[in-house]
């Protein structure tokens, strides 16, 4: 098992996880090189639209909130990161086109950031590597596209009993307000069906 002879509270939370995916302590030494540490106060962006990014990064305290903004000025929530997660712009990161959607630490947040540069580099040295972060986007794209479907072909009601059965831990730690945007209603709405149900 990587890291036997080495207390995992010497070890910060991007090489325990890598570690717990299978890659060698030398491998997540050199992985983990290639990451820097960034700390977001409440309401910093780590992508605002309409900007270009190459980074993803990954989270290891606090919440990023993904959401768009209508031609009147209204927030509607896409996702909420939580910890142990990665945390990117998709379509921008992947394109390097504008991203189309902002990012922004909904509390005080830390992630370690990469660049898309920095990945081919690893995908060149480690071989397993390149594995882990086609695995990576593609799972990215799934949550994405089953977002997508779900918000057309669930009700809201089948939406908020889906989300209690596959991703519980939004109800204990993610406020309300984003909760029932990313669900597509209004807080009120959520109120009464959290309720009922």
């Amino acid at each position: 098992m990587p890291f036997d002879n080495i207390q995992t509270s010497k070890l910060n939370s991007l090489e325990i996880y890598f570690s717990s995916v299978g890659f060698s302590e030398s491998e997540v030494k050199s992985i983990t090189q290639c990451f820097q540490k960034r700390t977001f106060d409440k309401g910093e962006f780590f992508v605002s639209e309409g900007s270009y990014t190459s980074e993803i990064g990954y989270l290891e305290f606090g919440q990023f909130q993904f959401y768009s903004t209508n031609q009147q000025g209204d927030e509607r929530t896409n996702y909420i990161s939580l910890p142990n997660t990665f945390v990117a712009s998709l379509l921008s990161y992947l394109t390097e086109k504008p991203a189309r959607e902002n990012v922004k630490a909904i509390n005080p947040s830390c992630l370690w950031v990469i660049t898309k540069k920095d990945i081919l580099s690893l995908q060149e040295e480690i071989a397993s590597f390149k594995d882990f972060y086609i695995q990576l986007i593609e799972y990215q794209l799934c949550c994405i596209d089953k977002a997508k479907f779900d918000l057309i072909t669930l009700t809201a009601e089948q939406r908020y009993k889906q989300l209690m059965q596959e991703e519980p831990e939004f109800l204990q730690q993610v406020p309300l307000q984003y909760i029932a945007s990313m669900l597509g209603m209004t807080p009120r709405h959520l109120s009464r069906l959290r309720a009922k149900i």
